[in-house]
């Protein structure tokens, strides 16, 4: 089994890029609609919100790209703990007050269609996953086909 961890250990670096890759990108191609979604959780005022919602796609698409070839990777895994941290405390801020959102995790967020139900439970669910992959990451940030390993000398 020990022979395994190194493996299991790249697919969660990987699969926590693609997670930080495909949500950045989908945010950053409106910052404003990005800025809105942000402003939706009513936790600062909307000039921050703006700032947030600009800074908030390449901050992901940076994290993804940084994990995606390896470099730095408790750090990387360090900042995404903090990030999802923040993340699952904002969606669960928003259940508890009664908001009506979509989290804008993978979509452009904001104000949920009258009709449409909140998925709040598997929001956060789903970024507790997240960061158990980035804990693993934190403890033994060792993986396959790393910068790291390369920098390193590891095979």
């Amino acid at each position: 089994m020990e022979t395994a961890w190194p493996w299991l250990r790249t697919v969660a670096r990987l699969s926590l890029a693609a997670v930080w890759l495909v949500a950045g990108a989908l945010k950053a191609g409106d910052l404003a609609e990005s800025a809105r979604a942000v402003n939706a959780y009513q936790l600062m005022s909307y000039d921050t919100a703006k700032v947030v919602g600009a800074v908030q796609p390449f901050l992901e698409i940076g994290l993804g790209l940084l994990l995606l070839v390896g470099l730095s990777t408790r750090l990387t895994a360090v900042i995404s703990a903090v990030l999802l941290v923040v993340f699952v405390a904002g969606i669960a801020s928003a259940w508890a007050r009664g908001l009506r959102i979509d989290c804008g995790c993978f979509s452009s967020g904001g104000t949920l269609a009258a009709g449409r139900d909140t998925a709040y439970g598997l929001d956060i669910a789903r970024d507790l996953a997240f960061l158990a992959l980035s804990g693993l990451l934190v403890r033994r940030p060792s993986t396959r086909f790393s910068l790291d390993g390369l920098l390193m000398g590891e095979r």
